[in-house]
């Protein structure tokens, strides 16, 4: 092979292993030998455009475009009746149909419920969660969960339940964008579930947070 070739193949993969090198910080652009997209002409978000009517370059969705996971009927979203009035006493029947069944809303609503309820109320709904046993120790009764066998708990609508995981309450965050719909409504179901097995005996480190 020509010396000049080699020497000039060597030189090349030099640099290429120096232009790969990391972890130094540098307010300089990056060297980016083809660019290809990087220079293509396109719009910022909200810029405006003379080349469509209204001067927008961001495009209004087609009439009636609903996204994939847009609950449409407003009662299954917020927990309550069509005219917003009252909860809804329990969980809507289109829900159940989508997971299959009430057998099935129970399944997935003991898995979630042990995922995002249990280090707090506990797996037996009890209150007596990892968390809430921490805060006891600490004397943070105010993080100390309530039991969900407490009377209040048990006459609360499906609805005001739902509505609860959705938005929180006090010092419980909100699980709206972490839980999706379904399976909140299946937490629900598992929830009744729980209330029906277990005694309704507040523990005493409960007993003040509820």
């Amino acid at each position: 092979m020509n010396r000049l070739v080699l020497t000039t193949l060597l030189a090349l993969a030099g640099v290429s292993a120096l232009s790969g090198c990391r972890g130094q910080v540098s307010e300089e652009p990056p060297i980016v030998p083809i660019r290809n997209m990087y220079d293509q002409p396109r719009y910022d978000p909200q810029e405006g455009s003379d080349f469509f009517q209204d001067g927008r370059t961001m495009r209004p969705l087609v009439e009636g475009t609903v996204a994939r996971e847009m609950e449409t009927d407003l009662s299954v979203e917020s927990g309550r009746t069509e005219d917003g009035s009252a909860w809804l006493l329990e969980v809507p029947g289109p829900v159940l149909q989508r997971q299959g069944g009430m057998e099935q809303a129970l399944t997935r609503g003991h898995e979630r419920f042990d995922i995002y309820c249990a280090p707090c109320h506990g797996v037996a709904g009890d209150g007596a969660g990892l968390v809430s046993q921490r805060a006891n120790s600490l004397g943070f009764s105010a993080l100390i969960a309530p039991t969900l066998h407490d009377g209040r708990l048990r006459q609360m609508p499906d609805g005001q339940l739902f509505a609860t995981i959705t938005n929180g309450i006090r010092n419980m965050p909100a699980y709206g964008h972490n839980i999706p719909l379904d399976d909140r409504w299946a937490i629900v179901t598992y929830v009744r579930a729980l209330q029906i097995s277990q005694a309704s005996r507040p523990t005493a480190m409960n007993v003040e947070a509820a």
